[in-house]
């Protein structure tokens, strides 16, 4: 199979776990906080050793040798601060009550009155949707360009942005289950919305594949480093922690950056 093929399977494969999320509030009746909190801890843990160890230094290296050392090292740290810039900026726009990452249990489902039939409260719960579309935009893009550079790569960052959809699936649900009264379109809707990762995907290709060489893939590359470090630091570990009990978090963060870095030394 090759590299861009499986770049797309990798993202659809990410992008769908918001779906598994929206399946939790479907069917669960609490949270296991202990999970996520060590699973999302998990997969902050991986983001940023494999960006920091690994992607950041893969694209110093293709920088380097299209512009010679010193500019290339320029514009690795410009690329990776710009594509931290370009997900804050994201997460600027989107309103607070709209932001997938504002932390909701399954158990709010459960709340009596909230689940009434609204226009407004609809139009919300879609504007949700969108936004959290929106968001994931920019990591099909990081999981696309990084399977496509080095599969073993791309298959931890995919597993790891799988989980952090996982809650995030359970975020959506709930605000548009408060605005729709139905639990079967709070699942769709934030199912459909987890598909903004292959779209993201798909473009990347279309649009970078013409031009991919090591210049424009250097930068790629860094502003994936710097997503997927904002992305843990502003979103995965906060959330985490909000979760925590008992350190959990911490011992994810831990756990996912052993397990990232023993994979990269077998699977050189």
């Amino acid at each position: 199979m090759d590299n861009v093929t499986l770049a797309l399977i990798f993202t659809l494969f990410a992008g769908l776990a918001t779906g598994v999320g929206s399946l939790l509030a479907f069917f669960a009746k609490t949270t296991n906080t202990k999970f996520l909190s060590f699973a999302l801890g998990l997969s902050a843990g991986v983001m940023i050793y494999v960006s920091m160890i690994e992607i950041f230094f893969k694209a110093k290296e293709s920088l380097v040798s299209s512009l010679g050392y010193t500019e290339g090292y320029w514009v690795t740290v410009l690329a990776f601060f710009s594509g931290m810039l370009l997900i804050g900026v994201i997460d600027k726009l989107i309103p607070t009550y709209s932001n997938p990452h504002e932390i909701k249990k399954v158990e709010d489902m459960e709340k009596p009155g909230k689940a009434i039939q609204d226009p407004e409260l609809m139009k919300m719960g879609i504007f949700t949707a969108i936004a959290i579309g929106i968001h994931n935009f920019p990591e099909g893009i990081a999981t696309f360009i990084s399977t496509l550079q080095d599969p073993s790569v791309g298959f931890a960052i995919a597993v790891a942005v799988a989980i952090h959809n996982i809650p995030e699936g359970i975020a959506v649900s709930v605000p548009i289950y408060y605005a729709t009264g139905s639990r079967k379109k709070a699942f769709k809707l934030s199912f459909l919305s987890g598909l903004a990762e292959p779209v993201g995907a798909i473009l990347a290709f279309l649009i970078l594949m013409p031009f991919l060489n090591e210049f424009v893939l250097g930068i790629t590359f860094a502003m994936v480093a710097g997503i997927m470090v904002f992305i843990s630091l502003d979103e995965l570990l906060p959330a985490a922690k909000r979760y925590d009990e008992a350190h959990l978090s911490i011992y994810g963060v831990i756990a996912g950056m052993a397990i990232m870095a023993i994979s990269l030394i077998y699977l050189q």
